[in-house]
């Protein structure tokens, strides 16, 4: 297993982590993503382990807390070997304070996650989105204080727009307060947004991607083709799924898997192999996340490490992803010459 800096910490992190979406399955929506208990999901950890995947992410709303609760539980007697990432500010309970980042809901969401995972302290706790109604200062002075108490480790954020990061990072550096050294971002063969301003800053920022489904919302797997209908397992076939994952159109998706197709047959790699290992040649990239309700899953997507794609597979499946980007980025891209594009 292949480790790397994340962001500009010192914390080295390995290239593959582990998604705990499928834990519990707990709701329609996590339902359709697995519902492991917490004897299958040690026997998912133990083969993490002995690949060298350490790093175990969740969320205090995945399955309304059990995700946090089994791995946990999963973790016993082990918790020295391995990095845990968990996430907060999303809705986790009725009250007016059980959602955002305010001091008031980070303290005892932190508090929460911790009790539920059975540590006293979260390696990577990162911020679940941007709370656009609380003072930016009111939440990096709280997660200084949890860094300084001991509590996280390093501090991320996920699914913030490029002026939500700069700004964070801009006041974090005049207070001289923690910093957010991790971007927990959605980026695909098929989900490029990613590059046109988050990678650019993230370049300039040195603040590490740690990819949220780097198989497109489950449609890289391999198993959906043109004029074919979905597999009767998919979580696709849910449509709070569906509604709630990025929207792709149906022509653009069968480009990229025909070019993933024609890639993994003269590498003799599986589809989602590919995928990955695409995103493991990009910049920033610190960690894919990667999910699995079987044994036989985790081993096929533990196997894209240990090798990389040739230049000519790099460059056909950039060609057959390619959108164009909108303004002011496509403007930009005309003036090469002041504007180097990131990749």
């Amino acid at each position: 297993m292949e480790y790397r800096q994340l962001g500009g910490s010192g914390l080295k992190v390995p290239v593959l982590s582990f998604g705990t979406g499928t834990f519990g399955g707990s709701g329609e929506f996590f339902k359709a993503w697995g519902s492991s208990d917490v004897a299958e999901a040690t026997r998912l950890v133990d083969i993490c382990l002995d690949a060298g995947l350490t790093m175990f992410d969740t969320a205090d709303i995945y399955s309304g807390g059990a995700a946090e609760e089994i791995l946990g539980r999963a973790l016993q007697g082990r918790r020295d070997r391995v990095l845990i990432s968990t996430k907060g500010t999303f809705r986790a309970g009725p009250g007016p304070n059980d959602v955002g980042s305010s001091r008031s809901h980070l303290l005892r969401a932190v508090d929460t996650s911790l009790t539920r995972l059975r540590t006293d302290y979260i390696d990577l706790y990162q911020l679940h989105g941007f709370d656009a109604v609380t003072p930016i200062e009111e939440v990096l002075s709280t997660l200084d204080t949890l860094v300084k108490a001991g509590k996280i480790r390093y501090v991320g954020c996920s699914n913030f727009s490029g002026w939500h990061l700069m700004k964070s990072l801009a006041v974090s550096d005049r207070h001289g307060w923690a910093r957010y050294v991790a971007h927990q971002t959605y980026y695909s063969l098929i989900g490029r947004d990613y590059e046109w301003e988050l990678m650019p800053l993230g370049i300039d920022q040195r603040v590490g991607a740690v990819v949220w489904s780097p198989l497109g919302w489950g449609r890289l797997t391999g198993k959906i083709r043109r004029g074919q209908p979905l597999p009767p397992a998919s979580r696709l076939q849910s449509k709070v799924v569906v509604d709630r994952g990025p929207p792709v159109e149906d022509e653009y998706l069968y480009r990229v898997v025909d070019a993933l197709d024609k890639v993994a047959a003269e590498t003799g790699k599986t589809v989602p192999q590919v995928a990955l290992n695409w995103l493991l040649q990009r910049p920033t990239v610190s960690s894919l996340i990667i999910g699995a309700r079987t044994e036989e899953q985790l081993r096929q997507n533990l196997d894209a490490v240990g090798w990389t794609l040739a230049p000519e597979h790099v460059a056909a499946l950039d060609a057959a992803s390619v959108v164009t980007p909108p303004y002011p980025y496509w403007h930009q891209r005309g003036f090469g010459e002041r504007n180097p594009p990131p990749v």
